[in-house]
């Protein structure tokens, strides 16, 4: 890997620096260590440009092997009408844990979105279990194309517990059986966080679980 200039000046200077010290042996070990840091920074982003390029990018969120990102998608045909939900897994390193999709005969895109993002807290807890990781030692990015899940998680869940999920006007939230159950599916993991992505903007994992849904709905309603 080429260094920047910026790392190459900072690796130089250092170096020089230790000439400086020859009589501090001290210093000249602090020296040797703040270049090996510098190498080591060199390695992590060498690791990271290896696993942005493949099929699907890595999410920039995840900093470490205990961050997973999970993707999540609905459809529907009619709204009422059948729908589907599919959904991923991936981890720090680009590999793909899982996929999965369903059919419902008769459903809302709504709770399409919603269903497919509880799928996909509960599969990939159950990656976890097989793979033997605790759930108290990982954080979930979770990423839609639904602005009525991300919404609903990120700002008016809160105020909806508080009310006894009612919403503003008294009235009960509604899909509210499916918000509690992705309420208490994201407190199952040490840290929870969700992200709104365009939908059919080519971003791969996004339209792979498009792909998913549409696939399973063309498959059940032959």
């Amino acid at each position: 890997m080429i260094m920047s200039p910026t790392k190459d000046k900072l690796n130089n200077a250092l170096k020089e620096l230790k000439k400086l010290l020859f009589d501090d042996k001290k210093a000249q070990k602090s020296c040797d260590y703040l270049i090996e840091s510098l190498h080591d920074l060199e390695d992590f982003e060498e690791m990271q440009a290896d696993v942005e390029y493949g099929e699907y990018p890595v999410p920039p969120e995840l900093k470490g092997d205990r961050d997973f990102a999970l993707f999540s998608d609905g459809a529907c045909r009619g709204n009422p009408g059948p729908g589907s939900w599919g959904v991923m897994g991936q981890n720090f390193y680009g590999d793909v844990l899982f996929e999965a999709s369903a059919f419902d005969s008769e459903t809302t895109n709504n709770k399409m979105e919603l269903t497919g993002a509880i799928k996909a807290l509960e599969l990939f807890r159950e990656y976890l279990e097989d793979n033997e990781y605790k759930t108290s030692e990982v954080s979930v990015h979770l990423y839609t194309d639904s602005k009525y899940i991300v919404n609903g998680m990120n700002e008016w869940r809160h105020n909806w517990k508080k009310r006894g999920w009612k919403k503003a006007d008294n009235k009960t939230v509604e899909n509210v059986e499916l918000w509690k159950a992705l309420d208490e599916e994201s407190f199952k993991v040490k840290r929870f966080h969700i992200y709104w992505v365009k939908g059919h903007a080519n971003h791969p994992q996004n339209e792979r679980c498009d792909q998913l849904c549409n696939t399973v709905l063309d498959r059940e309603m032959l």
